[in-house]
């Protein structure tokens, strides 16, 4: 029996067990101790569906989608596929009203086979392959986002009907945000962009209808937003002038910044509906050019929060000198952005509220890398033990879609909760999965 069972008013002027700001909407601790999400104790999940896993709030995806809606009402809200991506998702996020963003002919499979409308899907990908073009051409998606001189004859040559496309012009922003790879379009100056325009205005069978830009993930300030409005109605206004188009639509991207730790900034999407409305005002109005649609492409921002990974714990080393580290069943094949991006996350032990002071601890996955370690110097009971459930927060976007089967370890099962239910989005990957691919004896 610990101090709070004897006097549980305790709890009420001690720190928080758990951080609202990087827990699922519907996240509860229950009588037990236990942590709940959707109203399911997370350790039933585990022991359900086994571990890794990762669980999805549905209830918080929804909540996520209706409020950039509201906070948008004038603007497109395209879900950002590559941040996750299953039929389900892909079906929530059209129920709420949202369109789609895919970066691959498989993206745009998984669309389409949740009903997807395709004249709502937009194709992203700075290296596009000839099967994703041919893939959105024969779906009829209806806008494909043009990035390089290439693609602009690869689909003027194979385009049967006239398509839709957006310039993806970089504004050249300085200032840190994280960036999501090299290539990030046509840039402003030197004529680059005015080039890329004239090709594609140029062929009969491509129609230019807007341009849009990406200025990097995790990004927590709104005048980046606001700065690229006014570069980007800038390059609108030129293509009107040296063309006579007027451009109709703003794609500005995503990238917005959440928490994933206690105490790191984020970006509030109330904050920034004020920002890109005065901006949007303020750029038309000096550059003397008429208010284009404006479309967000949230990602991380709708499911990122909702999404948890649970993993068992296997065991707990003491090292001599003060250091200790918890080794659990998972790691940097369910988990890759701790290596690739030097993530930071918070971890919880949620089958039981722990009866001793926490300690700072490391914990590690199973393989012997450098990368293969989860969270390190996060705070948990110093009664950790074999066989308890951990849980880290702020798990829904690239984590999936970026896992990997590594040592032949098959990738975790998605499974959604809502209202006291549970159920598989995707199940586990197995071995026998993995030798199905094995074509070599």
């Amino acid at each position: 029996m610990t101090l709070l069972d004897i006097l549980p008013s305790l709890r009420a002027v001690m720190t928080p067990r758990l951080d609202p700001a990087l827990w699922p909407a519907t996240t509860h601790v229950d009588d037990l101790g236990r942590v709940t999400v959707g109203g399911l104790a997370l350790s039933d999940i585990a022991d359900r569906f086994g571990t890794p896993v990762y669980v999805l709030d549905e209830r918080d995806v929804r909540h996520r989608c209706r409020t950039y809606r509201e906070l948008f009402p004038e603007a497109e809200i395209a879900y950002a596929g590559s941040a996750l991506l299953t039929r389900a998702v892909a079906g929530w996020t059209a129920e709420e009203g949202l369109a789609l963003d895919v970066w691959s002919a498989g993206e745009l499979t998984v669309a389409l086979s949740a009903g997807v409308d395709p004249r709502r899907i937009i194709l992203h990908g700075s290296v596009k392959t000839s099967a994703d073009l041919a893939a959105a051409r024969a779906a009829g998606v209806g806008r494909i986002v043009v990035e390089s001189q290439t693609e602009i004859t690869m689909l003027a040559a194979s385009c049967a009907r006239r398509q839709n496309v957006l310039l993806r012009v970089d504004p050249e922003l300085d200032g840190h945000a994280e960036r999501s790879g090299p290539v990030h379009g046509f840039p402003p100056d030197h004529g680059h962009a005015a080039e890329a325009a004239a090709r594609i205005l140029a062929q009969p069978r491509l129609n230019l209808i807007g341009l849009q830009c990406h200025l990097g993930s995790q990004i927590t300030d709104p005048a980046r937003y606001a700065t690229a409005i006014d570069r980007m109605v800038g390059a609108m206004a030129d293509v009107r002038a040296e063309h006579g188009t007027i451009l109709s639509e703003l794609n500005i991207g995503g990238g917005h910044g959440i928490s994933s730790t206690s105490g790191d900034a984020c970006l509030d999407p109330a904050v920034l509906a004020e920002a890109v409305e005065d901006a949007l005002d303020d750029a038309c109005a000096r550059h003397r050019f008429p208010r284009p649609r404006i479309t967000l492409e949230p990602g991380r921002a709708v499911v990122g929060r909702a999404g948890v990974t649970l993993y068992r714990v296997a065991g707990v080393k003491r090292i001599p000198g003060g250091r200790t580290v918890v080794a659990v069943d998972g790691g940097m094949s369910d988990n890759p952005r701790v290596g690739l991006y030097d993530a930071r996350h918070a971890v919880a032990l949620v089958n039981r509220r722990g009866a001793a002071p926490v300690e700072s601890v490391t914990v590690a996955g199973r393989r012997c890398e450098a990368g293969d370690e989860l969270a390190a110097d996060v705070p948990l009971p110093a009664d950790v033990r074999p066989g308890d459930v951990l849980a880290v927060p702020v798990t829904g976007a690239y984590h999936h879609s970026m896992a990997s089967s590594c040592n032949a370890v098959g990738r975790p099962p998605v499974v959604a909760v809502a209202d006291g239910t549970a159920r598989e989005l995707i199940r586990r990957e197995t071995v026998a999965d993995l030798m199905q691919r094995e074509v070599g004896i």
